[in-house]
Parts: C-alpha cells; sequence; structure tokens
C-alpha cells in the first residue's frame, strides 16, 4: 500500500462520516449527495491505487 492510497481511503471515510452526520442533523440533501459522491470518488480512487 502506498501513502497517496491510504490517504485517498482515509479521505473517503471521513468524508463518508461527514454524510452520515450531516444526514443526521437534517442538513439540506443536495449537501448529503455531494459529500457522498467525493466520498465515493475518493475511496474508489485509493481502492484502485491499491497495489496488490
Amino acid at each position: 500500500m502506498t501513502g497517496i492510497s491510504v490517504l485517498l481511503i482515509f479521505v473517503g471515510l471521513f468524508l463518508l462520516g461527514g454524510a452520515i452526520s450531516f444526514r443526521r442533523q437534517k442538513m439540506p440533501t443536495g449537501v448529503v449527495v455531494l459529500l457522498g459522491i467525493g466520498s465515493a470518488l475518493a475511496l474508489l480512487a485509493g481502492v484502485l491505487r491499491l497495489e496488490v
């Protein structure tokens, strides 16, 4: 695992936690969807960069 892939996975999980938190706080749906998309992209990029 490279440092960049670990960083991307960490950022993706952080954004996912933010999206879940914002959803529980009844924040606007657009904000939650934007965080979810950012989370998915960061996680996908981190997983694709893994050298297995």
